[in-house]
């Protein structure tokens, strides 16, 4: 059973780069990879290394992204639909033209992150520096 889940999630996804999403998959972690358009949709990736990569155009629609490092990825134009999005460093993140309806965004850290045209339609943001109507909010780094 352990062996058949990583291959049923292979043939599910779908990215630039296969060679980064198997190692994305196999080991949690993915430094400076290319999952342009990768389809991780429903994807468990709690705690997952994505530092420096490349999602533009990705679904994660309904993944679980709870304690992983996005810090300086590309995210521009992902789908995030009822993503839980909890304890994630999306620092200095290109978050542009993302997707967050129905996402639980809590407790994650988007300092200097750039984040036009964001869709946070019933998207429920707790102690964490997104906000509505253009205001400047002074957002903390993590330590």
């Amino acid at each position: 059973m352990a062996l058949a889940t990583p291959l049923f999630f292979i043939s599910l996804v779908r990215a630039e780069n296969p060679q980064d999403l198997q190692k994305l998959l196999s080991t949690g972690e993915c430094i400076n990879c290319n999952l342009s358009g990768a389809n991780l949709s429903g994807a468990h990736l709690i705690g997952a290394d994505l530092r420096g990569s490349k999602l533009q155009g990705a679904n994660l629609v309904g993944a679980n992204l709870e304690g992983a490092d996005l810090t300086g990825a590309n995210l521009a134009g992902a789908n995030l639909t009822s993503a839980y999005v909890t304890n994630v460093n999306l620092k200095q993140t290109n978050l542009n033209g993302v997707n967050f309806t129905r996402a639980t965004i809590h407790d994650s850290n988007v300092y200097k992150a750039s984040m036009n045209d964001l869709n946070l339609t019933d998207a429920e943001i707790f102690n964490t520096g997104i906000g509505v109507g253009g205001e400047d909010a002074q957002i903390p780094d993590w330590d």
